[in-house]
């Protein structure tokens, strides 16, 4: 399966406890600066990027030939608006590894229930949930094992 992505980071720190590939996805409706009334998006510049197709079987041996990661991060832009494309990639990760996948969405968590329902089926899904909001004290998930920018975002294990 070829997916639509805006860029791949191998070992990324930053968004998960676990050393991860992150894997940015390439639309959003920018919901977050639609609800602040201004551009808050600190991944307005990923729209900049050009598309990169690749396939899922591409990034899945780039992650298992990797030995420092040990978790994928689906992040910024928005990985529920390519929902087709995510689902399967997690399905092709899901044919050759448990690892942890983490999603991080600007959704509240019951905008996305039948999507929820769905990745219920994959083991080792955890979701970080919340739009981000501006001058909101940022905190530490226990689940993620990071701090997060907004008080109202929180991950939760969903399998």
């Amino acid at each position: 399966m070829i997916i639509q992505i805006k860029g791949i980071k191998d070992e990324d720190t930053v968004n998960y406890c676990k050393t991860s590939m992150f894997i940015a996805w390439p639309h959003c409706t920018f919901k977050c600066d639609q609800e602040n009334g201004c551009q808050y998006c600190q991944n307005m510049p990923l729209t900049r990027y050009p598309d990169i197709s690749i396939g899922t079987e591409v990034l899945v041996s780039r992650y298992l030939n990797n030995p420092l990661s040990h978790a994928i991060v689906m992040g910024g832009l928005e990985p529920f608006d390519s929902w087709e494309q995510l689902v399967g990639l997690i399905a092709h990760f899901r044919s050759r590894t448990n690892d942890d996948i983490v999603i991080y969405t600007g959704y509240e968590e019951h905008e996305k229930l039948r999507q929820t329902d769905a990745l219920k089926a994959f083991p080792n899904i955890i979701i970080k949930w919340g739009r981000f909001r501006p001058n909101q004290r940022p905190h530490f998930d226990k689940v993620l094992g990071v701090k997060l920018a907004s008080d109202n975002q929180y991950a939760i294990r969903i399998s």
